[in-house]
Parts: structure tokens; C-alpha cells; sequence
């Protein structure tokens, strides 16, 4: 069983400057929902509710978000705002919610190492603060399934165009199932020609406690920082992994682009949104015609 959640979430988003500045990009809202909030429901969806978020200088706004406002609690009951008050209150009490703090940005395998203590010795999930998954069954959900089966670490992949596994950390390995591969290798962003498959590492991870050997163990990668893909290498040496491919989408709120997509995208499928405002970009395509 698993029943604890690590969620990193200590970049300095610098692709989002100067909005990220002074706000962790993990907070930057999909419509009115901050990213990190549709994380955090994920691992509630799939039945965890002890969550860790390893954050950073400058990430006070992820705790607060997570913390009661009595001030506005009292407020929205004063104007009988039922609605907005039970949402303030399940937003506080989602899940329990802990912090730590990396003390200096060293990588997402370094990040992870931070976790140690509060994970003791059980497997865990790891879901990356800046990236949510829009599926039926949340994904988080789908990888504690497969550890369940198989009993290793799971890693969660998608699909990706051939000509484009130079993007991505890449698995390959023997199938067991259409979904599932046990695992042989896996590659940082890999020449086309030599890439092991077009799976890429989708940003969801069911570990093992033995990881944290690993870390301890790898030498400083790409960028002068511990790579988790690396220190992955390393566990696949003393046991077995195994690669989920995912069935939902996939959307990065790491770059600006896929964030103005995945807004679009959730406001169109909303329902006090999608009406007027697909008709808004029929009509603005419209006028951008030649």
C-alpha cells in the first residue's frame, strides 16, 4: 500500500519570469485552480493524503495556499457565502500537507533525497509539482496499481514522436503487458537514431526506499546536479523496474506555451466557460484569417 506522496516542487521557474519572481510557478493558476492544487488532488484521488512538498526559497504562497485563512473563512460567512466557505475549508483539509525545504537547487534526484526521513523505509509516490495529468483514473492511481502487481519501482511514461526522444528521458526494456515494460535502460534525451523506444518519462513515480541509497551514490550530472534518471540507472543495477504507460494526457506547466494550451484546454471544458468561450475563438480565428 502506498500512503505517501513527495511532491518537488523547489525550482526557481525561470522560463516564467518576471511573473515568477515573486510567485512559484507551481502557483500559477489554470484558470483559478493553481497548478500544484491539481497535483496535490491527484494523490488524493488515488488514496494519499500524507503529502511532503520539498520546497524552496520563496515558495511561502504554496504553504499558505494549503493553510486556513481564518480572516477569509470569516468573511465568506458573513456574506453567507456557503459555497466559497466549504470550499476554503476542503481545500485546508484536502490532505495532510508537510514542507521541507532544499536548501540549494541541486537537482530533482537531490530534491527527492530530502524526503528521506519522512518516507522511512515504504514505497512512496512522486508527482512533479509543474506537471498535471487530466485522466479519468488519476495516473498516481494507475502506477500504485502496477507496483501492486509487479513489486518494483514504477515510472510513469507516454508516447512521444520518434523524431523528437531528444526531448526526453527515454525507457526501454521487455513488455509484460500492452501498458507495462520491465525495465533495461534508461536514457537522458537520446539521439533518435540510438533511442531505446519513444516512451519518455511522463513526470509520476512510484519508488522504492532503496532510491535513497541510490542518490547518495550518484555523482553530479547534467547541469553540475543530481539527476533522478541517473540515480534510477543505478537502482535498476540491484532490483527491477518497471515503465506504466499512461492512459490520460499528459500536460507541462513548465513552459509558456503548454500553459496557455492546457488553459485553453480545462476552460473548454468547463461549463460555465466552454459556450462562450469556444465561440470567443471561432470568432477571434476568424478575424486572424488571410
Amino acid at each position: 500500500m502506498i500512503r505517501k506522496a513527495v511532491i518537488p516542487a523547489a525550482g526557481l521557474g525561470t522560463r516564467f519570469l518576471p511573473a515568477t519572481k515573486s510567485m512559484p510557478k507551481e502557483m500559477l493558476p489554470i484558470i483559478d485552480i493553481p497548478t500544484i492544487q491539481y497535483v496535490v488532488q491527484e494523490a488524493v484521488d488515488s488514496g494519499i493524503e500524507d503529502i511532503l512538498i520539498i520546497s524552496g526559497k520563496g515558495k511561502r504562497a504554496i504553504e499558505d495556499h494549503f493553510d486556513r485563512n481564518f480572516e477569509l473563512e470569516a468573511r465568506l460567512e458573513e456574506k453567507e457565502d456557503q459555497a466559497w466557505y466549504n470550499e476554503m475549508r476542503r481545500l485546508a483539509d484536502m490532505a495532510n500537507v508537510h514542507f521541507v525545504r532544499q536548501k540549494e537547487a541541486n537537482g530533482l534526484g537531490d530534491a527527492i533525497y530530502y524526503a528521506r526521513h519522512h518516507v522511512g523505509n515504504e514505497p512512496f509516490a512522486v508527482l512533479l509539482g509543474d506537471t498535471i495529468m487530466d485522466s479519468v483514473i488519476p495516473v498516481t492511481q494507475q502506477l500504485v496499481d502496477t507496483y501492486e502487481q509487479y513489486g518494483g519501482s514504477v515510472i510513469a511514461v507516454e508516447q512521444v514522436p520518434a523524431d523528437k526522444v531528444n526531448r526526453y528521458g527515454i525507457v526501454g526494456g521487455t513488455s509484460m503487458s500492452d501498458t507495462i515494460k520491465e525495465l533495461t535502460t534508461l536514457v537522458e534525451k537520446p539521439a533518435v537514431e540510438s533511442a531505446p523506444s519513444n516512451l519518455a518519462i511522463a513526470g509520476r513515480y512510484i519508488l522504492t526506499p532503496e532510491i535513497f541509497q541510490a542518490i547518495e551514490q550518484t555523482p553530479k550530472g547534467k547541469n553540475n546536479e543530481i539527476q533522478l534518471t541517473d540515480s534510477l540507472l543505478l537502482l535498476l543495477k540491484r532490483e527491477n523496474i518497471y515503465s506504466h504507460l499512461i492512459e490520460g494526457k499528459r500536460h507541462d506547466i513548465g513552459n509558456k506555451l503548454d500553459f496557455l494550451k492546457t488553459t485553453v484546454e480545462f476552460a473548454l471544458k468547463r461549463k460555465e466557460f466552454a459556450a462562450p468561450f469556444r465561440k470567443f475563438l471561432e470568432e477571434l480565428l476568424a478575424t486572424q484569417e488571410v
